[in-house]
């Protein structure tokens, strides 16, 4: 099997950390169901680490902006690594990822390695 990246993307008018507690438990059950699931058939590789909102983007030329996100209208959020026989069956993972029902999006990349 080969490993692929899910990168969850979520909309910057979005922000998860905004939302009242018992969302915000309710959509961590979602993902812990959906993560699980595919852990539980020993897919998972790695990752699973939630990224911070604040940052710097550095550009060629040495300039530097603040915020991953500034002149984009999502922003990535977190990612895992699964292993998968192909694209196509690392995307069927991504199908029910509870980013999807938050107006979100999964992008799959495959690893070199």
């Amino acid at each position: 099997m080969k490993e692929f990246t899910l990168l969850f993307r979520f909309p910057v008018n979005n922000d998860p950390t905004n939302m009242p507690p018992e969302d915000m438990k309710a959509i961590a059950k979602k993902w812990q169901d959906w993560a699980g699931g595919i852990a539980a058939q020993g897919r998972m590789s790695g990752g699973g680490l939630r990224l911070a909102m604040e940052g710097k983007v550095l550009k060629p030329g040495g300039v530097i902006t603040d915020g991953p996100f500034v002149e984009i209208r999502e922003c990535l959020g977190s990612f895992i690594v699964v292993k998968a026989d192909n694209l196509d069956d690392a995307t069927t993972l991504a199908h029910g990822c509870p980013i999807l029902d938050q107006g979100g999006s999964v992008e799959i990349r495959p690893i070199f390695g």
